[in-house]
């Protein structure tokens, strides 16, 4: 894997609309930029690409934790995604985020029962891409849909790929919506 950058963002969010908010929520983007090693050209076995995301999965989920300054325990809410340059495909992002980078991000965040959310798209430099998070034991904890945009001014150029996780230490700023509640998660299968 040739790694060109990574960039992590921390967002604190201390007043949302007219009103402050008690305790700031906290997300955190951490994205690589990768040389695409199948830029150009199509090729059948992208198992390069499935172990480049499980590296991938580990590393950026532990910054993550790192830059938000929590106990992986303590992490609230997760997503992925990958924006890939023009000389790629859709599948190469496919095969980044889904078969193997979802064991080891849940490992660095303390568990998750919960399907990791994902976005992919093709795109040139500055593309950017929002990145959905839902609460990481329970899907259908709706005071934890959010998401958060992961744009670099410089990436992917065609050769390359954006790789991005978010991880929350907190639900959204006010939420009054109703549903299910971290309290009442009795996960058992992700969803509840």
């Amino acid at each position: 894997m040739e790694i060109r950058k990574i960039v992590t963002v921390v967002e604190e969010t201390h007043k949302d609309g007219e009103k402050a908010v008690a305790q700031p929520t906290r997300k955190a983007s951490v994205a690589a930029v990768i040389k695409n090693p199948f830029a150009g050209r199509y090729v059948e076995d992208l198992a390069e690409l499935s172990e480049i995301g499980e590296q991938l999965g580990r590393m950026l989920a532990e910054k993550a934790v790192k830059a938000l300054g929590i106990a992986k325990e303590e992490a609230n809410s997760y997503g992925k995604g990958a924006i890939v340059g023009e000389k790629g495909e859709l599948e190469h992002a496919a095969a980044i985020l889904h078969p193997r980078m979802g064991k080891p991000f849940r490992e660095e965040v303390g568990g998750g029962k919960a399907i990791i959310p994902s976005a992919k798209k093709l795109g040139g430099v500055g593309t950017g891409l929002d990145v959905p998070v839902h609460y990481k034991d329970a899907a259908f904890v709706r005071t934890h849909y959010d998401a958060m945009e992961v744009r670099l001014p410089d990436a992917p150029r065609a050769d390359e790929i954006v790789v991005a996780i978010v991880v929350t230490a907190s639900g959204r700023p006010h939420p009054r919506i109703g549903g299910l509640q971290v309290s009442e998660i009795k996960g058992e299968d992700g969803l509840r």
